[in-house]
């Protein structure tokens, strides 16, 4: 493992954005393989994913997770969405393929041993109340997939997760639209790495296809997900800006994505792999910079 008094006052955060990650789960490979173990991480929606599968260090499962799933027949599709499962087939991606013996086994061992704290993030549908879970809140492997999953669920393309009783959507459409940056000033930290899935120049657009009239007629059973709904592109383009003002400042480095091109919800295998490779080709580039930011020897 490697450690400086840098890394070790540093949180590092992944954004969500669906299958986006088949570009950034090469970041999470990478840091698995240089050792560079943080002692706080977080994520939200695809993003938590990527924090369980740093967690266990498994670097294959975080290249699995968002590039040959894709091609598991039981991944999710239009029927599986017919039928309630979800355009993603959520109950089996996040708690039945972590089980042994099934698609992408997670290493329980590990998780536990790894020494980081973490939050994964959800919105509680009922009061749109943002809820993050640490490991205090995690006593099993469904206790923590099933909150990856609550993090992850998109609305209308996935059926809502089911915790303690209450309801939970993407945790995209909390205060921060979709960065575990409030979590990780909460935990005490001053200094981020955060791996992004827009690129530099990404604004999120205003408007949308859908009016504020249709989305609330679309969420009446949840009005407050409906708000976040509308809210989300303010709140993400406001932290953007937040992040980017962190990084002027010397407290954050940010990886943004270069050539990326397949949206979140991509299952063409063949495009997820060329995504990952164009990630891994610029997390070499990037890889000095960050050490130096990490205050690391070079290697």
């Amino acid at each position: 493992m490697t450690h400086s008094d840098a890394l070790a006052n540093t949180a590092l955060i992944f954004e969500g954005g669906g299958m986006r990650a088949s570009f950034t789960s090469a970041v999470v490979a990478r840091l698995i393989a240089e050792g560079i173990d943080f002692p706080w991480v977080g994520g939200i929606s695809a993003g938590a994913s990527c924090t369980a599968n740093y967690l266990s260090r498994d670097a294959g499962r975080a290249r699995e997770s968002f590039v040959d799933l894709a091609a598991d027949p039981r991944f999710g599709s239009w029927r599986t969405w017919m039928q309630g499962k979800g355009r993603f087939h959520a109950e089996y991606i996040y708690e039945q393929t972590g089980l042994p013996g099934e698609a992408l086994p997670y290493d329980w061992d590990a998780y536990r041993a790894h020494p980081a704290q973490f939050a994964v993030g959800a919105v509680q549908a009922e009061t749109g109340r943002m809820v993050y879970w640490g490991r205090d809140d995690v006593h099993d492997l469904h206790d923590l997939m099933v909150r990856v999953r609550a993090s992850s669920t998109l609305p209308v393309w996935m059926p809502p997760a089911t915790i303690d009783g209450h309801v939970y959507f993407d945790g995209a459409l909390g205060p921060t639209g979709g960065f575990a940056l409030d979590a990780a000033k909460a935990a005490g930290f001053e200094r981020f790495v955060v791996v992004l899935t827009r690129p530099r120049n990404y604004v999120k657009p205003l408007g949308g296809s859908v009016t504020s009239a249709g989305m609330r007629a679309l969420f009446r059973r949840y009005p407050a997900i409906a708000d976040a709904v509308i809210k989300r592109p303010l709140r993400y383009n406001r932290t953007r800006a937040e992040l980017f003002d962190l990084e002027r400042s010397g407290r954050a480095y940010l990886f943004c994505p270069e050539g990326l091109t397949v949206s979140n919800s991509e299952t063409d295998v063949r495009k997820l792999r060329h995504m990952y490779e164009l990630g891994s080709a610029q997390i070499e580039r990037e890889l000095p910079a960050l050490r130096e930011f990490l205050e690391l020897p070079a290697r």
